[in-house]
């Protein structure tokens, strides 16, 4: 027993021994270090604070000319940097719940101040804006080989921002900054020509035969029994018609001129 108390007594002296001396070193350890003055804390947050207003302030300029100038950010260090050489679509997949892919791409990534996650190659990077003189993005998503626009399929791009890239591409394509290929057409040459008889010089009347008609491109045609018969019809009835309103025109006539010669003589 009285060596079970030794040894305890033992433990306890040397770790309140370690423990002193743990004290002392952390007290000269802190009356080595230097003081530091409230001033130099109030400064310091003033510093970053200002350092930071103008990160906003730059950021905010930085947004207004890419806006003005949208093809000014597809040639600057940032874009090299976030995309390299590659397309901004190039890489881009949509995360999608099982192992089949969704077959459309969303209507829409941005509703109201509400962005979706993982957003379209186009939506997910305020500074790329579609126009038609940004001549540069709108060929990373028109085929070299066809001259077609890519399906939003494969492009990753939501219907939404797709429909304005379809608008400025033919936009840009009739101002003349896009080139684009017309298809070949055969024409004949019949249709054009100046030697068809409905184009041509009109022959003088004393060279045609009676029965010959003046141009020889129009065909004679002889009207058949019910044609004539319908003809014969609708004459008599507007024969009948002009003379049912002649005969009001006199009537009103004599009347107007009884009623004035009435009204003349008495």
């Amino acid at each position: 027993m009285a060596a079970y108390v030794l040894n305890i007594s033992r433990i306890f002296s040397r770790e309140v021994i370690s423990a002193s001396f743990q004290f002392h070193r952390y007290r000269s350890c802190l009356q080595r270090l230097p003081a530091v003055k409230p001033n130099l804390l109030t400064h310091q947050f003033t510093s970053s604070a200002a350092c930071w207003q103008e990160a906003e302030v730059h950021a905010a300029q930085t947004a207004d000319r890419y806006k003005q100038r949208p093809w000014v950010y597809l040639d600057s260090e940032e874009y090299v940097e976030r995309y390299g050489s590659s397309a901004v679509w190039a890489g881009y997949r949509r995360n999608h719940k099982g192992g089949i892919p969704p077959q459309k791409t969303r209507k829409t990534c941005i509703r109201g101040d509400k962005i979706c996650g993982n957003p379209c190659p186009i939506c997910r990077d305020p500074n790329i804006i579609i126009n038609h003189q940004n001549v540069k993005l709108l060929q990373q998503f028109i085929s070299p080989h066809t001259g077609m626009v890519y399906d939003p399929t494969l492009t990753g791009v939501c219907m939404k921002q797709q429909k304005k890239l379809n608008e400025a591409i033919n936009k840009a394509r009739d101002d003349g900054l896009l080139p684009f290929q017309i298809p070949h057409v055969d024409f004949s040459g019949e249709d054009y020509s100046n030697t068809h008889d409905a184009v041509g010089l009109t022959s003088p009347p004393p060279f045609l035969s009676p029965s010959e008609p003046w141009y020889k491109w129009i065909w004679i045609l002889t009207p058949g029994v019910h044609v004539n018969a319908k003809v014969h019809v609708f004459e008599e009835s507007l024969l009948t018609l002009v003379a049912k309103v002649n005969t009001c025109i006199q009537y009103k006539l004599v009347t107007q001129i009884s009623t004035d010669m009435t009204c003349k003589y008495t």
